[in-house]
């Protein structure tokens, strides 16, 4: 219900120019039979000074000698205006008037007192739940939308109607229509039901699902038509609509409603039965008429959404919903001034930490300056930015010890909403002792910190491209030939440890060493959490060691132990760009990890 609401307007669009295109049709029908009497009447008075009645003698005598020689003006005339006004008006009320009187009701009988043959007529009315074991009864969805019917029947109807109208309108002026205006519409008393649903399980970020939907409503849409100082009403009523749609949300995002589009595919042609009035008579009882309007609705709802086409629905701006990045912050560590002793018996060892806020990649750091408190270390770093207007950058100096905790040797922040894109900015800070700047701890001096930043925007051709194409190429800066190998450890299943299992995953990559949290008392736990490496040259012939442990500090004699280890070879990586997959853990009887690796590969030089 959720796509069919939110993808509802496409249809309603449709619908409003198949209705447009009906109402011109009819219209020309109507202005065809007023020139076809118009042209009798002129016929009837000629004749000269003869008077009507000469004018009739002398057309009866045409009609006379061009039965009998073939050459009769009048006969042909009889023949093509007058036969094909009569033949469409006593056809139409033939037709559509005049009832059949030998309808008789159908017997009801008990199933089990069928026929085989009349059983299996009945096999398409079954139930999906009923023939196919994987579709799930949704008795509980069908009772909440008959309570909710008559609400969802008003807030439908006038989204319709807002859609439609300023369409129609502009239709409209094409056919010398002066207006087109719904005089009722209601989509009845009976609501759809869903005959079943089948739920697909994939191992990516998306939530399949197909539900069986049959509709035999009594709506009553009423559409009055102005044109030429006249009015005709079509109505349309009696409506059935059996589909089974296809619909996708993906990609599942983290933020409400946990979305970033819908997609809706038909997987077979719908069908589709409805009765017309036009002037107060059902034009689906004309022969032919009606197989040729349900096929050319089949036709072109499948021209628009039969599988592998779909509507695309967007709720979410993915860059946002995924946070993908949007720059990079060049930050350069220059040197450091005046800084305080923390060994009593000698210099400091400082170095750098930084972090982005709100930002899960582990610190950057510098190296280590022994016995120094003006240190210089001139070193560069890169962060992924994705958010400028309200990350910021977190600088930490450290004291270094050999045994026991690093001590804090001062602290400042820097917003990324005061710098100016590609524009290089030197920041000499003072240290702190705490962040905010108006804490009295702060009056006392720390020493100072010199940081060179530069933040650089990708493009936004870059920012504007797909999901699916961002994957392709690794953001500006990558080394040319080389891209960028990420790692997102999604979850693992089956996890079992001897003593504890409290899982974290190790990712050893070229001797560069990520992990991940740990989450305790879990035996199938979900990271979803992304490492990037960035490399400058394909990792061909390279494989990833991802290992799963377990730990556990209230255990002195097994306070760690291995649940499983995989090696994934990359040249598959590297071909693909992109595999998804879950492996099974060696030395794990059961365990396996969802990995997703994706190569990213730097853009050629232009």
């Amino acid at each position: 219900m959720v796509a069919i609401w939110c993808g509802g307007g496409d249809l309603v669009r449709l619908v409003a120019i198949w209705c447009t295109d009906l109402v011109a049709i009819l219209w020309c029908l109507v202005d065809q039979l007023q020139a076809v009497g118009g042209t009798v009447v002129a016929i009837w008075n000629e004749g000269g000074s003869g008077g009507t009645k000469g004018g009739l003698a002398n057309g009866m005598d045409g009609f006379s000698g061009g039965w009998g020689e073939g050459e009769g003006w009048f006969s042909v005339l009889l023949e093509k205006e007058i036969g094909i006004t009569i033949g469409l008006t006593v056809g139409y009320y033939l037709f559509i008037y005049f009832q059949p009187t030998d309808v008789k009701d159908p017997d009801i009988r008990p199933l089990a007192e069928q026929e085989s043959d009349k059983l299996q007529q009945l096999l398409p009315e079954i139930p999906h739940w009923v023939k196919n074991p994987d579709y799930e009864r949704m008795d509980w969805l069908n009772k909440f939308i008959a309570q909710m019917w008559p609400y969802l029947d008003k807030a439908i109807c006038k989204t319709a109607k807002d859609i439609a109208t300023p369409i129609i309108a502009e239709q409209i002026p094409k056919y010398k229509i002066d207006n087109v205006e719904f005089e009722k519409l209601t989509l009845g008393s009976l609501p759809p039901t869903f005959q079943g649903m089948k739920v697909y399980v994939t191992d990516e970020k998306e939530l399949i699902m197909e539900p069986s939907l049959k509709w035999a409503g009594n709506p009553n849409i009423i559409v009055g038509i102005k044109a030429f100082g006249l009015k005709a009403t079509a109505q349309v009523l009696d409506l059935q609509v059996f589909a089974s749609p296809r619909i996708t949300f993906k990609p599942l995002v983290p933020s409400f409603p946990c979305f970033a589009n819908i997609y809706v595919s038909l997987m077979e042609k719908p069908h589709v039965d409805f009765g017309l009035k036009v002037l107060g008579a059902d034009l689906m009882s004309i022969p032919g008429l009606y197989r040729f309007v349900q096929e050319q609705i089949k036709d072109q709802v499948a021209n628009m959404y039969l599988w592998p086409r779909t509507l695309e629905v967007p709720i979410l701006d993915l860059a946002k919903a995924l946070r993908k990045p949007v720059g990079i912050l060049h930050v350069k560590v220059v040197r450091a001034m005046k800084l305080k002793k923390k060994d009593l018996l000698g210099a400091s060892d400082p170095y750098v930490k930084l972090k982005l806020t709100d930002d899960k990649t582990p610190s950057k750091k510098t190296t280590v300056k022994h016995k120094n408190l003006n240190p210089e270390w001139n070193e560069e770093f890169n962060l992924t930015v994705r958010d400028p207007q309200t990350q910021t950058l977190e600088i930490n100096v450290y004291d270094w010890e050999q045994v026991g905790k690093h001590e804090k040797m001062g602290i400042n922040a820097v917003p990324l909403k005061d710098l100016t894109p590609d524009e290089p900015k030197e920041f000499t800070l003072d240290l702190l002792k705490k962040i905010d700047p108006n804490d009295p701890q702060n009056e006392k001096s720390r020493g100072q910190i010199v940081l060179e930043l530069t933040f650089k925007a990708f493009k936004e051709e870059d920012l504007g491209k797909d999901f699916e194409d961002s994957v392709q190429q690794a953001p500006a800066g990558t080394p040319a030939g080389g891209g960028v190998l990420v790692v997102n450890l999604q979850e693992a299943q089956d996890l079992e440890g001897k003593h504890h299992t409290n899982p974290y995953a190790r990712v050893i990559f070229r001797g560069e060493e990520r992990k991940t949290k740990t989450i305790k008392k879990n035996r199938d736990p979900r990271w979803d959490e992304q490492f990037q490496f960035v490399l400058e040259e394909p990792p061909t012939n390279d494989k990833l060691h991802i290992e799963v442990y377990s730990t556990s500090a209230r255990s002195l004699l097994h306070q760690k132990e291995s649940l499983g280890y995989i090696d994934i070879n990359l040249s598959d990586v590297v071909s693909n760009k992109r595999i998804n997959e879950k492996y099974n853990l060696i030395d794990s009887k059961n365990g396996l990890i969802l990995v997703e690796l994706i190569w990213r590969a730097a853009p050629p030089k232009s």
